[in-house]
C-alpha cells in the first residue's frame, strides 16, 4: 500500500496535519514512538479549551478523533530511516517498510538541559522554559532563572510579570551596564554566585553554602532534532537562537514532497502554535496532491 501522507510524529503538530488531511479523505498513516517533548509535565496551559489538562489525555483524545476517520491509520514505533522511492518516500518503522507520496517530519527537538547537578530531575516539574505555560501556576512565588546563553536575558526581563525573579548567571551570562540597568528597572536581583546542585522539591544551592527556596526555575534549553530522518533526507535547517530548525517555504522543507510541521520547523512554539502549525501543514501538503494547485 502507498499512502498519500505519511506523518511522522504524533504529537500535537503532527495529530493536527493528520486531521486536515483525513477529512480531506487522503489515504494517511501517523508513525509515533510515543516521545512527547512535554511528556514531563503534568498539566498543558494556553491551550484554549484544554487549559489544565494532562498532555497526554489531550493526545489519546485527539488519536481517537483521528482514527475515527476510516482513511487513518496509526503504526507505533520509531521511524529509523527514511528515502526516496521514485516520486514518493519509503519509511522504516522496525521491521517494516512504509511508502507514501508526501512525507511529513512532525519529528520535534530534544532539550539539552544546562549541566547542573539535580537539574534534570525535576524538568516539566519545578523547573521549566516557559512561562505562559507555566508561570501562572507558581502563584507569584519567587522565581528563579537559570542563565545558559544570552538568551536567558529575555526570560530574566519577563518572569517578573509571574513572580519576584532571581538571575543566576552561574558563569554563562554576563550582562553589560545596559541590560544590568534593565534587569535593575524591573526589579531583578542578579546573583553571581554559581550553583553548586539542586535540592529537594526546589532549593538551589550555591558554592557558598547560600540555599535560595523558589516555586520554579526556568531556563533556556538548547535543542537538537529528535530524530535522523530530516538529515537523512538532505533538508535544509535555519540556525535559531536554540538550536536548528528546518528550513520551510509554504510548510514543504527544502526537499520536494517532504514537509514539516512543530518544533522541528520552528525557532519557538508551545502546544497552541503547534497545532496550528499542523493544521496549516496538512492544509499543504493536500493541495500539494491536487494536480494544478502545487
Amino acid at each position: 500500500m502507498t499512502f498519500d501522507a505519511l506523518i511522522v510524529g504524533g504529537s500535537f503538530a503532527g495529530l493536527s496535519a493528520a486531521l486536515q488531511l483525513a477529512r480531506a479523505r487522503r489515504r494517511i498513516a501517523v508513525v509515533d514512538a510515543g516521545q512527547r517533548r512535554n511528556r514531563f509535565v503534568d498539566a498543558s496551559h494556553g491551550f484554549l479549551g484544554q487549559d489544565g489538562r494532562a498532555p497526554g489525555d489531550i493526545v489519546a483524545d485527539a488519536k481517537a478523533q483521528l482514527l475515527a476517520y476510516p482513511c487513518a491509520s496509526w503504526h507505533d514505533g520509531l521511524a529509523i530511516a527514511a528515502r526516496r522511492r521514485g516520486e514518493g518516500f519509503e519509511v522504516d518503522v522496525g521491521g517494516n517498510t512504509l511508502f507514501t507520496r508526501r512525507l511529513v517530519l512532525a519529528t520535534g527537538v530534544a532539550d539539552e538541559l544546562p549541566a547542573v547537578e539535580g537539574l534534570a530531575e525535576r524538568w516539566g516539574q519545578t523547573v521549566f522554559h516557559c512561562p505562559y505555560c507555566h508561570g501562572y501556576e507558581l502563584d507569584q512565588g519567587a522565581i528563579g532563572v537559570l542563565a545558559s546563553s544570552p538568551l536567558s536575558m529575555h526570560h530574566a526581563l519577563m518572569l517578573p510579570d509571574w513572580g519576584p525573579t532571581t538571575f543566576f548567571l552561574n558563569g554563562a551570562f554576563e550582562p553589560d551596564a545596559a541590560q544590568s540597568q534593565a534587569l535593575a528597572a524591573r526589579g531583578v536581583a542578579v546573583e553571581a554566585t554559581p550553583i553548586a546542585r539542586i535540592r529537594d522539591a526546589l532549593t538551589v544551592e550555591l558554592v557558598d553554602g547560600r540555599r535560595l527556596p523558589l516555586a520554579g526555575l526556568f531556563t533556556a534549553t538548547r535543542t537538537r532534532m529528535a530524530s535522523p530522518l530530516a538529515e537523512q533526507l538532505g533538508c535544509e535547517f535555519e540556525q535559531g537562537p536554540a538550536g536548528p530548525y528546518l528550513r520551510r517555504t509554504m510548510m514543504e522543507t527544502t526537499v520536494p514532497g517532504v514537509f514539516a510541521c512543530g518544533d522541528a520547523a520552528m525557532a519557538f512554539a508551545n502546544v497552541a502554535i503547534s497545532v496550528g502549525d499542523g493544521a496549516m501543514t496538512g492544509a499543504a501538503v493536500h493541495r500539494s496532491l491536487i494536480p494544478g494547485l502545487q
